[in-house]
């Protein structure tokens, strides 16, 4: 049995004898131990309500207190402390009912730029251990350490827990670590201490731990599948073990290949430290419910100069074009239609976006909208002329002035006549 502190970051030789173990050298309690410690690589590391534990540290005054980020009373919880979460407060959760959970929950609007920053700060502090590193988000990423024990003189363990120690004590924030064999354990492992946790899932005993648990533990499947599994008798883990692969396949498409191996703990995936991006989206909340297509148009036509923004600055197209609708009762929508080619400006995108529109504005009340490209392209393939569509080169060339004039003095130096109303009224 190997076994390492957390805290000196010293192994610890032959298993701990004491119940609950403790280190025998600083008597910390913090100790690991497992038959597979020394020989497990892949990690999955997820930063502690990264959110709200960023804006606890830069207020220690509300160490104390249940901290929710998120965007008012009609935005959703982007983040909630550990203490908020004590009163049922979870990420996405409506505001109105975090706060009805919680009256005395200290709220914060949140601050992208500054949680890029310190997401960023600990993003290098995992490129110190190892090049193989996948971003999942701006917290969270899979960490590959094969190779890393000649270069650090420590096993993937001892260096993991290293790295954990140096987020904590450079950045100020702390994280969870999931150490096993793949990409999948190592997720369903990071989940299983929160918060400062360190869980490890060796593969010898993967499909025994598995087995007991929902199938909503795999991942990607979300309250959909599981409904849709519960209706031919698969409740937990176990239960997709009667089926081979093919009849899985069958019945599920390639989400059916996942369920057979992740149910056995299988996952040959690779970390991926390159992922493409796979998406480019932009969302909005509205102060108050919006019925008419005209006032949902206002509120499209900066998300799309927001998308295709960030598009240019990529040097990436979309192909397809998805709008995504909330009504006031939380029922979520989403419309998407592929593009003839590819494209990164913001006219085109809000005319495919509008048009997906004015099919759901049907009388219902709406209180979000966003828009987003996806089947990602180079941009080198944006926006080539079309014969059917001889104005298309004309709107590019406008497009391509204004992101001059932009650049040169400002985004809000000039824009299109459809902006206006919005802009009036954010000014009122």
């Amino acid at each position: 049995m190997s076994a390492l502190c957390r805290d000196c970051l010293k192994p610890i030789e032959g298993a701990c004898l004491t119940l609950p173990p403790r280190c025998p050298l600083c008597h910390s309690p913090r100790v690991i131990q497992h038959e597979e410690l020394e020989t497990l690589v892949i990690a999955h590391i997820d930063c502690d309500a990264f959110y709200a534990s960023v804006e606890k540290r830069d207020r220690p005054e509300l160490r104390d207190c249940p901290v929710v980020v998120g965007g008012g009373k009609r935005g959703v919880v982007s983040a909630a402390c550990y203490i908020a979460r004590l009163y049922g407060i979870h990420s996405a959760m409506p505001m109105f009912k975090a706060l009805k959970a919680c009256p005395d929950a200290v709220v914060i609007r949140p601050d992208m730029a500054k949680y890029q920053r310190e997401g960023q700060r600990v993003r290098e502090l995992m490129h110190a251990v190892t090049p193989l590193v996948e971003p999942l988000s701006i917290d969270e990423a899979f960490l590959d350490l094969s190779g890393t024990q000649a270069l650090h003189g420590a096993s993937p363990a001892l260096t993991l827990a290293g790295l954990i120690k140096r987020i904590e004590d450079q950045v100020g924030i702390t994280a969870s670590v999931g150490l096993s064999g793949n990409k999948f354990l190592a997720k369903v492992a990071s989940d299983l201490d929160k918060p400062r946790g360190f869980a490890v899932i060796g593969e010898a005993e993967a499909a025994e731990f598995l087995a007991d648990h929902p199938v909503g533990i795999i991942w990607g499947v979300g309250k959909a599948l599981q409904k849709s599994l519960a209706l031919q008798g698969i409740y937990k883990v176990r239960d997709l073990w009667r089926y081979e692969e093919n009849e899985l396949i069958l019945r599920h498409g390639a989400m059916g290949r996942r369920l057979y191996r992740f149910s056995r703990g299988r996952d040959n995936r690779r970390v991926e430290p390159d992922t493409v991006t796979k998406s480019v989206s932009a969302e909005t909340t509205f102060n108050g419910d919006l019925v008419t297509l005209e006032a949902m148009r206002a509120q499209l036509w900066p998300l799309c100069e927001k998308v295709a923004r960030r598009l240019k600055k990529a040097g990436l197209s979309g192909g397809v074009i998805t709008l995504k609708l909330k009504t006031t009762g939380f029922r979520q929508l989403t419309r998407s239609r592929k593009l003839t080619a590819p494209t990164c400006l913001a006219e085109e995108i809000y005319r495919c976006a509008q048009s997906l529109l004015a099919a759901e504005v049907d009388g219902r009340s709406f209180r979000l909208i966003g828009v987003g490209a996806s089947d990602i392209r180079d941009g080198d393939l944006a926006d080539p002329p079309d014969l059917l569509d001889p104005e298309k080169e004309q709107r590019a060339r406008v497009e391509a002035a204004i992101d001059a004039v932009r650049e040169k003095l400002g985004r809000n130096a000039i824009g299109k006549g459809r902006g206006l109303t919005l802009r009036k009224k954010s000014k009122r």
